[in-house]
This record gives C-alpha cells, sequence and structure tokens, in this order.
C-alpha cells in the first residue's frame, strides 16, 4: 500500500454528521464570499512544465474573474503572468493553449511582449510621451512547480509553499515520475454543469458510493479502496487491483494487458491512487497514466469541471492500450460521478431537504466542509442571512473567534 510519513488521521468516534446548509449551494453573495477567500487566495494548479515544454509556449488559466498566462521564455524559465496588456487590458493570448514565436502581440493595439514579459514596445509609441517600458511590463503571478505540476495564486492567502504543503506527497510523486511526464496530442478536457462547485468536491471526497455508484472502479480495486486523511486539507484514495477475477469487459482487459513497471516502487505497482488538494484539485496516478482534475466555478450554479492528462515518456505497446483502456475506466466513472453531483445539487433547492448526515466513510466530505466553515464562519449558519448581510456577517463572524482566540 502507499507508503507516507504521516498517518490518516482519526476518526473520532463521535463527531458532527451534518455537512454545510443548503442555501450556501445557490447563494451569490456566499459565491462572492468563495471568491474572494477561497479561490483567488489558495494554490490552483495550471499545468505541468512540459505543456509548455519550448520557448513561446503558453497555457492561459481563467478564474472568477482573473486571467493568468503561463508561458516559458526564451532563457528557459517558467513564469506566471496576468493575461492583460498594461495598455487596455486586454488579453494578450486567448485560449487555453498555445505558441508565439519571439513575441506576444497584444491583437487590440499591438503592445508588443518579450517572453519574459518585459514590455518590448508600444505601437506608436510616441503617441505616449514618454513612456518607461520598464514599468509596464506584464503583471506576474506567484508560481511554484511542484513534482513537474505547475501552480498560481493570484492573491496571498493562508496556504504554505506549495513543497511544503504538499510534502506528504512528494515520494509518490517521485516515485511516479511525474516531474517527467508527458501530456497527450489531446491533453485537455472540460466540461460544464449545472451544479455548484461544492456538489461536485461533496461526491468527489468520499468513496462510500464506489460500491453503488461506479460499478467498473467497484470491479477493479472496490474490496481494498480506502481513504486516508491527512492534514492540511491533503486526502489520499487508494486501490489496489489484481487481486480477484473482473467482471466488466473494460475491467477484465486491462487486468490482462496492464503490466509490471521495474520503475515504478513497489508500493504503487498495483494501485491507482488519488491525491486530493484543498479546496478544489485532484492528482489521479495509475502505472500508465497521470491526470489532474478540478472544478472552476463558473456561478452559484454552474461548474467547469476540467483536467489534464499525462503519460511516461517511454511507453510500450501494451503500456499504451492499458492507457486507453484505464481512460476507459474513468471515462465511466466521471460520467457516473457528473449524474450524481447534479441530483445532489437539486436537493440543496428541495423543502424537504434537511441537511446531510454522513457516515465515518465520508469522513472527507465533513473535514473539507470544516475547512470551509473555517475560511468562511458564515457557512455554519443553518439559516440564510439576507443576501445584502452575508458578507457583514462573515466579518462579524470572524472577529468574534479572533477575540476568542
Amino acid at each position: 500500500m502507499t507508503k507516507h510519513d504521516a498517518d490518516s488521521l482519526t476518526i473520532p468516534n463521535d463527531w458532527d454528521r451534518r455537512g454545510l446548509p443548503a442555501w450556501t449551494y445557490h447563494s451569490e453573495a456566499m459565491f462572492a464570499l468563495e471568491r474572494d477567500n477561497l479561490f483567488l487566495t489558495h494554490w490552483q494548479v495550471v499545468g505541468h512544465v512540459n505543456d509548455v515544454a519550448n520557448p513561446g509556449d503558453w497555457l492561459g488559466f481563467d478564474l472568477q474573474g482573473e486571467r493568468a498566462v503561463v508561458m516559458r521564455g526564451q532563457d528557459g524559465v517558467v513564469r506566471a503572468f496576468h493575461n492583460l496588456c498594461r495598455h487596455r487590458g486586454a488579453r494578450v493570448v486567448n485560449g487555453e493553449k498555445g505558441h508565439c514565436k519571439g513575441a506576444l502581440v497584444c491583437p487590440f493595439h499591438g503592445w508588443v511582449y518579450n517572453l519574459d514579459g518585459s514590455l518590448r514596445g508600444a505601437a506608436q509609441p510616441s503617441s505616449f510621451g514618454g513612456l518607461d517600458r520598464a514599468q509596464f511590463g506584464l503583471k506576474p503571478i506567484k508560481m511554484e512547480v511542484f513534482h513537474g505540476f505547475i501552480f498560481i495564486r493570484f492573491f496571498p492567502g493562508p496556504q504554505p509553499s506549495v513543497a511544503k504543503m504538499l510534502a506528504p506527497y512528494a515520494a509518490d510523486f517521485a516515485g511516479y515520475r511525474s516531474e517527467g511526464v508527458q501530456p497527450l496530442d489531446m491533453p485537455h478536457w472540460a466540461t460544464e454543469l449545472p451544479v455548484n462547485w461544492k456538489s461536485v468536491r461533496d461526491v468527489d471526497n468520499e468513496g462510500y458510493h464506489v460500491p453503488m455508484a461506479h460499478p467498473a472502479l467497484q470491479d477493479l480495486y472496490g474490496r481494498t479502496y480506502r481513504d486516508l486523511h491527512l492534514d492540511g486539507g491533503l486526502n489520499v484514495s487508494i486501490g489496489s487491483f489484481g487481486d480477484a477475477p473482473a467482471r466488466r469487459w473494460s475491467v477484465k482487459m486491462y487486468l490482462a494487458i496492464t503490466e509490471r513497471q521495474d520503475w515504478l516502487p513497489e508500493h504503487l505497482q498495483t494501485v491507482w491512487t488519488y491525491y486530493g488538494l484543498f479546496p478544489n484539485a485532484v492528482f489521479a496516478f495509475t502505472p500508465e497514466s497521470v491526470q489532474f482534475y478540478q472544478e472552476i466555478p463558473i456561478s452559484p450554479g454552474k461548474t467547469r469541471v476540467t483536467g489534464r492528462i499525462y503519460r511516461q515518456p517511454v511507453e510500450s505497446r501494451r503500456m499504451k492500450v492499458a492507457r486507453y483502456l484505464a481512460y476507459r475506466i474513468d471515462r465511466d466513472t466521471s460520467a457516473e460521478d457528473q449524474q450524481l453531483s447534479i441530483w445532489s445539487n437539486e436537493s440543496m433547492l428541495s423543502t424537504a431537504f434537511e441537511g446531510f448526515h454522513l457516515s465515518d466513510l465520508e469522513y472527507g466530505l465533513k473535514r473539507h466542509h470544516d475547512s470551509l466553515r473555517a475560511l468562511m464562519p458564515v457557512m455554519t449558519l443553518p439559516a440564510a442571512p439576507p443576501e445584502a448581510e452575508i458578507a457583514a456577517r462573515n466579518e462579524e463572524l470572524i472577529s468574534q473567534a479572533n477575540a476568542q482566540g
């Protein structure tokens, strides 16, 4: 089984089994608080350094009104910037991924930026008087790389450095050789769901539903599946495969074709592992592939679920086939989770809904909700305050908590 420096937290004998109140899933004011207190102040994964392998390669990333571009410079350094021209704020790149030759050119008025973000020149520069180019480079965004994966944070927040935060994952990420993985030809996927982002995360944060809702995963590793709860908003889910004959075609074929990878540590040879990061990201590893997925909130009732998929740089034919079969299993699982998210989110608007009553097997969901309540204590209120008063009520509760130490 997967080894970690930190043991799984013990589930208390007696704990509050209630989840967040339903009103927090459809309030516009709550959504605004989450934007300012959660998403823009916490680390977000954008991609992998091999998504921007060459000078001029870039990735775009939009999140709740903020826009980022991650780009490799001519000097080989990967940097992150706000995706706004310093002239009028137009996007300097548009899309999820691309390449520019030597410079970025704003499509609005033609301002030109070097690949390190510095301003090369403005169109018709004499019309600006004494423009100091050094003062008008692209604005940088805090960025860190962990075992190849690129993280950004738009504003300072409570999380430590990525390296410190994800230290319990470091040995396994190294074991999977994540620093050297390569993007697939079509590595990016995304879908929009008519749900609040928390409904997606609620489903993904517990394995209690696996036996009933995910027949392929249950067939593959359901007998051994377990969750580990770590400090710092981290959680790991693990399932070992190959301990019993399979019934479903995709699982049966995967077990028949997958082969031992001698470069993998022994405890990662026959497992699928999922490494969760608060508030909205998961890294999923199999012996053949790596992916991350995350929820991007668009509105209180709309969420973009997206991610990127990678492979090892050297693959045998059997490994490629096994990766495809793993993708088939994962694709079906994702569709099942999406439907569960929709049904769960619908319940929040029903007058009959009286809240969650959680199992010990859903303790990961409880911990996620606790982390949200700690940041935004207005979520502890069972009834919704008036929309115009939610932000002020939240500040009042924070002040009370600070006064109490």
